[in-house]
């Protein structure tokens, strides 16, 4: 295909076109930025979309004047359920939002830091009708920016001019996920001697079109054809690196490094899936919840996530491609056994992978012990 450029004829630009993840991805990044991104449904409607917590009175100015009407606020059910709205519509519900909200207003609706100092801030009505595919997506997709997962929403009229915002598939934001994980190739691979465990080599692996690295970490020799001892790690700046008390990540790193080591061979897999899949900074804002006396699952419950946002699907890829099919899973997480072998990984046999408490952590494991035990399958539809 050739290409106009003044009077030059500008040839293979084909090569150069977005595909859809790196449309979402530069879509997300908007986002976190403050910037609109416009979102396109199946039909060809058009919704325009910013990031809750970056909301600005000029912008809500902006958003109404572009679409001629009142702007909304996208929520999920958790953070709703917070605000004691009402759940009319599945996954998610929309908020007009009133006159009389500023924009710091609505920042504080999407944001749970100061609802125990403003609890009074109501009441809101959730809409009835059928949330719009474009309205799901924006609160997905600020989930896959590690934003609150909140947007502030204007429907654009037909023929307004959307030359200027980044543009996405509603479809396209649903599917990432999946299709990040599913597109995941090895880039490159070398041996990294680690304490206690010297014969190892790191594979770092990422999607097609970029995205997030995850990387495995393979100990010793392990066969193919065996059920190789094998950990899912989900990565914790916190926990993993600056040593935090809080949670047992870093003992749990290490132990499965030393185990895997002891037994000769395997495979430690890890994923960047910060704070159970919604981020570092969110994960630091969950913690300022849990000082204010909620428990790690309420606590992202309030600022509008699942308990567990990840999928396991990258992690299957990744021992895919290392030639592994069969696993011995260390893990006290049976979802992690349902996840793999969901997508197509035997689990022979589940590892008891735990260690001792602390005063800092032991409320949170035994929170996660009682509340995070065995649940459906989820593909991240939001």
């Amino acid at each position: 295909m050739a290409r106009k450029k003044g009077k030059q004829t500008v040839t293979g630009g084909d090569a150069f076109i977005p595909s859809a993840l790196v449309d979402v991805e530069r879509a997300a990044q908007d986002l976190r930025r403050g910037l609109p991104t416009v979102i396109v449904d199946a039909a060809g409607a058009k919704t325009l979309a910013i990031a809750a917590e970056f909301a600005t009175d000029e912008k809500l100015a902006a958003l109404a004047a572009l679409s001629g009407s009142t702007p909304e606020l996208a929520l999920t059910h958790s953070r709703a359920a917070t605000l004691k709205i009402m759940l009319y519509t599945p996954d998610v519900v929309m908020v007009p939002i009133p006159a009389r909200l500023t924009a710091e207003d609505i920042r504080s609706l999407a944001d749970p830091a100061l609802d125990l100092a403003r609890p009074l801030r109501g009441p809101f009505s959730g809409k009835r009708e059928t949330v719009p595919a474009g309205c799901l997506a924006a609160v997905r997709l600020a989930k896959i920016a590690r934003l609150l997962p909140a947007a502030v929403i204007a429907v654009l009229p037909d023929g307004l001019d959307d030359t200027n915002f980044s543009k996405v598939q509603a479809d396209d934001v649903m599917g990432y996920d999946i299709a990040a994980a599913s597109s995941l190739e090895p880039v490159t691979a070398a041996k990294v001697p680690l304490e206690g465990a010297e014969n190892t080599r790191i594979s770092a692996f990422r999607p097609r079109d970029g995205g997030a690295e995850h990387f495995a970490i393979v100990i010793g020799d392990p066969k193919g054809g065996d059920a190789v001892l094998t950990r899912l790690h989900s990565e914790c700046f916190t926990g993993d690196l600056l040593g935090s008390l809080k949670c047992d990540c870093g003992d749990q790193l290490r132990g499965a490094i030393a185990e895997i080591s002891g037994h000769g061979a395997g495979v430690l897999l890890y994923l960047a899936q910060e704070g159970r899949g919604i981020g570092l900074i969110n994960k630091l804002r969950a913690y300022a919840l849990q000082d204010q006396g909620f428990d790690t699952v309420e606590a992202n419950e309030r600022l509008g996530f699942e308990a567990d946002e990840r999928i396991f699907l990258p992690a299957a890829e990744m021992l895919r491609h290392l030639g592994f099919e069969r696993v011995r899973l260390m893990t006290n997480n049976p979802d992690k056994v349902a996840a793999l072998e969901q997508f197509g990984i035997e689990v022979a046999e589940r590892v008891a992978h735990a260690f001792p408490t602390n005063e800092h952590n032991a409320f949170y494991l035994s929170t996660k012990a009682k509340k995070s035990g065995p649940a459906p399958f989820k593909t991240n539809s939001l």
